[in-house]
C-alpha cells in the first residue's frame, strides 16, 4: 500500500500539542522523573540557601533571653477575700488578658526604665544589629531621604539654654526607652492555664535578667498598689455614706411602732388575726377548687367515651390505676384483643363466613358490649363525685367572701403599716449592709498580700535565644529547596520540545523512527553550520574534515546507535513503500540547524553502503548546506540541471568507497524562485531520470518554517523523514505547520530526533520506557567502531 495515497481523512489526526488526558492529572511518575530532571537545580538552590543561612548567622549578633513566670493565684489572699469588698474573679480568659496589657503598658515600663535606667545604657538604647537590619534601615533611610515627612511642632533645641535643652534630650531619651521596652518585652499567657511568661531578649545575657527581674517585681508592686488604693477609695466614701443610713432607719422604725399604736392592729405570730383567719379559708377554698376540677375533668373525659359508642369506647377506654373496676375493664379488654386475634387468624386462613369465625365475632362484641356498661357506671359514679366537690366549693367561697368583708377596714391600715415596715426594714438592711463593708475596707489596708506570685524567676541565660543554628540552617535549606523547586517547575513549564518518541507519538501522531545522538562533543554543537549556515566569524569551526567525518558517520561507524536509527528509517519507508521500483525520499526539518543535512547524508550513505543504488540531491538551492559540508567544489549542480534540462550524470559525483552519487547544488547569487524550479517539469524530468538508475533517491530539502520548497516538492516525492532536534524544536510549531501542510504530514514516513544527550534522555523516559535503558545497549555497537566514529570527528 502507497503510504502517500493514503486518504487524509482517515489518517490519524495531529492531537493538541496542550491535550492532557485526565488520567495524567495527577502523574506520579511524571512527577519523579520532573524531580530527577531538576536534581541538579533544586541542589544549587539549597546550597545557595545554606550559604545565606551560613551568611546570616556570621552576621547577626547573638541574642539572649531571660524569663520569669508569674501566677495569678486566688489561693494567695483567699482570707482577704472573704472580708474584701473589692474582690475580683479571675476565672475568665478576658481578665488573664487584662493582665497581660497591664504588662505592655506604659506606666509599667517607664517603673522599669526609671528602676534600671535604661534610657543611660548604651547596651539597651544602641544594641548591635545584624547586616540584614543595617541594610533594612540604610532603605528606610533613603526612603526618608526622597519622601522626608514633614515636621509639625517641631522646636529648634539649638535657641534653648543648655539646661532646658539637656533637660528635653533627657525626656527624648526616656520617652524613647520607654517605648523600646514596651514593643520589645514580651508577655503571654502559658496554654490555659493562670500562668504569665514575662520575658525580654537582649545582646547582653545580663542586661536581659535585670530587665526580666525587674518587670517581674514591678508588677507585683503594681498589683499591691492597686488593691491598696482601691480599699482606700472605698473606706472614705462608705464612713460618710453610714451616717445618712443610720439617721434614715431610725426614723422609719419609729414611723412603723407609732401607726399600729393609733390603728389598734393586734398581730398572732407577726399577722393579723383576720388576716390569718382568712389565710386558712382561702387555702381551703384553693384545695375544693382543686378537687372540682380534679372531679370534672374525669367526668368529662368519661363521658365523651360513653358518648362515641360502644365501638370507639374500647379505643378509649382509659382507666386509672386506682379505679376497682380497673382489673374488670382490663381483664375484658385482654379478651377481647385474645379473641380478635383468634378471629383474624380464622378469616384469614378459612374465610369470613367459617363457623367459628362467626362464633368469635359474636363473642367478641358481647365482649365489647361488656367493657361499655362497665364504662357507664364508671361515667356516673364520677358525675356523682363531681357533684359533691362543687357543693363543697360554693359553700367555702360564701366563707371566704364574709371573711374579707370583715377585715376590709384592717386590711386597709395594714397596707399602709406594711410600706412603712418594708421601708424601716430596707433603711435597716442597707445599714447593716454598709457598715460590714466599712469594716472590711478599713481590714483589708492592713493586708499587703496581693493575687500575683512569682513561680519561675529569671535566671542568668547560659546560651542564645537567636539565631539557632539548627532552626537559620534548616529553614534556609527548606527555603532553598522550595526556591529549587520552584525554578525547577518554571523549567519545566517552559519544557515546549520533544524530549521521548512518546512525545512525537502523543503531540504529533506520527511514527518515531529513533534517536540519533549527538556526534563528537563539540562537533554537532554548532547547530546552524550543520545545514551550511556559515558566517566568517563560523567558518574556523568546525574545519571542513569534521564537517565531511559527520557527515560519513553511518559509514565509518557502521554498528553505531546513529547508523541503527537509520536502518529504522529505511525499514519504516521500505514498508511503507513496499511494491516501488525507485523511491524518492525527503528529508525535512521545522527549523535550520536541526541537523536535516546530516541526517540525509548518512542516511543516503547507508543505503549505498548497504549495495542499494543511491542518489543523494541537496534540493535546497537557497542554502546548500550539504554540498558545503561535503566539501563538494562543483561549477554545475541541480539549478542548471533542472533548468537545462541535463541528466543527474552531468552534474552529479561518486563517492569511491561506497559508490553513492550526489548532486550537489551550486548557488548563483540571489535566487528567490526556487520554489518554482522544484516543482517545475523539468525537475520532474530529473527525478525520473534518476528513478530508472536508482533504487532510493535522498533528497535534502530547506526547512519547512522559512520557505515553501519542500512543499513545492512534495508531489515529486513518494514520502518525508521528519528530523527534529531533541530538546530545541518546539512541539507546538511542528504541530502547527504539519496541520497546515496536510499534504506533506500525509506522506511523513516518520519522525527522528536528532543530537539527543544520552546521558539526560534517561531522565525524560518514563519508567519501563527504552530510553532508561540505552545504557545496556552498549554491548551491541561495536567499541571500536564508536573509537573510530571519535576519531573521525
Amino acid at each position: 500500500m502507497n503510504y502517500a495515497n493514503f486518504p487524509l481523512d482517515k489518517r490519524k489526526p495531529l492531537p493538541s500539542s496542550d491535550a492532557v488526558s485526565a488520567e495524567d492529572f495527577i502523574d506520579v511518575e511524571r512527577l519523579l522523573g520532573m524531580a530527577a530532571r531538576q536534581a541538579k537545580v533544586v541542589a544549587a538552590c539549597a546550597a545557595i540557601g545554606l550559604f545565606l543561612g551560613v551568611l546570616y548567622l556570621q552576621t547577626t549578633p547573638p541574642t539572649y533571653m531571660a524569663m520569669s513566670r508569674v501566677l495569678i493565684d486566688e489561693g494567695l489572699n483567699k482570707v482577704v477575700d472573704e472580708v474584701s469588698a473589692a474582690s475580683v474573679s479571675m476565672q475568665t480568659d478576658s481578665a488573664i488578658l487584662s493582665q497581660i496589657e497591664i504588662l505592655h503598658s506604659a506606666r509599667l515600663a517607664a517603673v522599669v526604665v526609671d528602676k534600671q535606667k535604661l534610657d543611660q545604657n548604651d547596651a539597651f538604647m544602641d544594641p548591635p544589629t545584624s547586616a540584614v537590619s543595617k541594610a533594612a534601615d540604610f532603605v528606610r533611610g533613603v526612603v526618608r531621604y526622597f519622601r522626608p515627612s514633614p515636621a509639625v511642632g517641631t522646636t529648634d533645641v539649638t535657641q534653648l539654654d543648655p539646661a532646658t535643652r539637656d533637660a528635653m534630650i533627657a525626656s527624648s531619651r526616656r520617652d524613647y526607652a520607654i517605648l523600646k521596652l514596651q514593643n520589645e518585652v514580651q508577655a503571654e499567657r502559658i496554654g490555659r492555664s493562670y500562668v504569665i511568661s514575662i520575658a525580654y531578649q537582649a545582646t547582653d545575657p545580663a542586661l536581659a535578667t535585670a530587665v526580666t527581674k525587674a518587670y517581674a517585681e514591678a508588677y507585683l508592686a503594681d498589683q499591691l498598689d492597686a488593691s491598696f488604693d482601691a480599699t482606700e477609695r472605698a473606706a472614705v466614701w462608705l464612713q460618710g455614706r453610714l451616717t445618712e443610713l443610720r439617721e434614715s432607719s431610725q426614723a422609719a422604725a419609729l414611723a412603723v411602732e407609732k401607726f399600729r399604736a393609733e390603728h389598734g392592729l393586734a398581730v398572732d405570730d407577726g399577722q393579723l388575726i383576720s388576716d390569718k383567719q382568712l389565710s386558712d379559708l382561702n387555702g381551703q377554698l384553693i384545695e375544693a377548687q382543686a378537687d372540682t376540677a380534679r372531679a370534672s375533668a374525669r367526668y368529662q373525659q368519661y363521658k365523651s367515651i360513653v358518648e362515641s359508642g360502644s365501638d370507639n369506647a374500647f379505643r378509649d377506654a382509659a382507666i386509672s390505676a386506682d379505679q376497682p373496676s380497673n382489673s374488670v375493664i382490663s381483664t375484658l379488654k385482654t379478651r377481647y384483643l385474645t379473641v380478635a386475634k383468634r378471629q383474624q387468624d380464622i378469616e384469614a386462613n378459612f374465610g369470613a363466613e367459617h363457623p367459628q369465625a362467626v362464633a368469635l365475632a359474636k363473642e367478641k362484641a358481647d365482649i365489647s358490649a361488656q367493657i361499655f356498661g362497665e364504662l357507664k357506671q364508671l361515667t356516673e359514679s364520677y358525675r356523682n363525685e363531681y357533684e359533691v366537690a362543687l357543693a363543697r366549693e360554693t359553700a367555702l367561697r360564701a366563707n371566704v367572701a364574709l371573711a374579707a368583708g370583715k377585715s376590709s377596714i384592717d386590711n386597709q391600715s395594714q397596707v399602709k403599716l406594711r410600706e412603712l415596715e418594708q421601708k424601716a426594714t430596707a433603711l435597716s438592711t442597707l445599714y447593716q449592709t454598709f457598715l460590714g463593708r466599712y469594716e472590711e475596707a478599713s481590714q483589708q489596708q492592713s493586708f499587703p498580700v496581693g493575687k500575683i506570685r512569682v513561680i519561675s524567676d529569671a535566671t542568668l541565660p547560659k546560651s542564645a535565644a537567636t539565631p539557632r543554628m539548627s532552626i537559620v540552617l534548616g529553614l534556609s535549606l527548606v527555603l532553598g529547596v522550595m526556591m529549587g523547586a520552584g525554578v525547577g517547575g518554571l523549567n519545566e513549564f517552559r519544557e515546549r520540545f520533544f524530549r521521548t518518541g512518546e512525545d512525537v507519538r502523543d503531540r504529533v501522531g506520527l511514527k518515531f523512527l529513533g534517536y540519533l545522538p549527538i556526534i563528537g562533543s563539540k562537533v554537532v554543537r554548532d547547530d546552524r553550520r550543520d545545514d551550511g549556515q556559515a558566517d566568517a566569524k563560523t567558518a574556523q569551526s568546525p574545519s571542513a574534515a569534521e564537517r565531511r567525518a559527520r557527515m560519513r558517520v553511518s559509514i565509518d561507524a557502521p554498528a553505531s546507535m546513529f547508523a541503527e536509527t537509520l536502518r529504522s528509517a529505511k525499514i519504516a519507508f521500505d514498508v511503507v513503500m513496499e511494491g516501488q521500483g525507485s523511491r524518492v525520499i525527503g528529508v525535512v526539518s521545522v527549523l535550520p540547524g536541526e541537523g536535516k543535512s546530516t541526517v540525509a547524508a548518512n542516511l543516503a550513505g547507508l543505503l549505498a553502503a548497504n549495495g542499494s543504488k543511491t542518489l543523494l540531491v541537496d534540493g535546497d538551492l537557497r542554502n546548500p548546506g550539504l554540498s558545503r559540508s561535503l566539501g563538494m567544489e562543483a561549477e554545475q549542480g541541480l539549478m542548471e540541471a533542472v533548468v537545462s534540462g541535463q541528466t543527474w550524470q552531468s552534474v552529479g559525483k561518486i563517492d569511491r568507497q561506497t559508490k553513492l552519487a550526489i548532486v550537489p547544488a551550486v548557488p548563483r547569487g540571489h535566487f528567490s524562485h526556487t520554489s518554482e524550479l522544484l516543482s517545475s517539469a523539468g525537475m520532474r524530468r530529473f527525478i525520473d531520470n534518476a528513478k530508472e538508475t536508482f533504487e532510493y533517491i535522498i533528497v535534502d530539502l530547506p526547512p519547512l518554517g522559512p520557505v515553501v520548497d519542500a512543499k513545492a516538492f512534495a508531489p515529486l516525492a513518494d514520502g518525508f523523514v521528519l528530523v527534529t532536534e531533541w530538546g530545541r524544536t518546539p512541539r507546538a510549531m511542528v504541530q502547527s505547520i504539519l496541520s497546515s501542510e496536510s499534504y506533506i504530514a500525509n506522506k511523513i514516513v516518520g519522525v527522528v530526533l536528532n543530537k539527543v544527550d544520552l546521558k539526560k534522555l534517561a531522565k525524560y523516559g518514563s519508567i519501563g520506557g527504552s530510553e532508561k535503558f540505552f545504557d545496556r545497549y552498549s554491548s551491541y555497537y561495536l567499541e571500536k567502531s564508536e573509537a573510530r566514529t571519535k576519531a573521525n570527528t
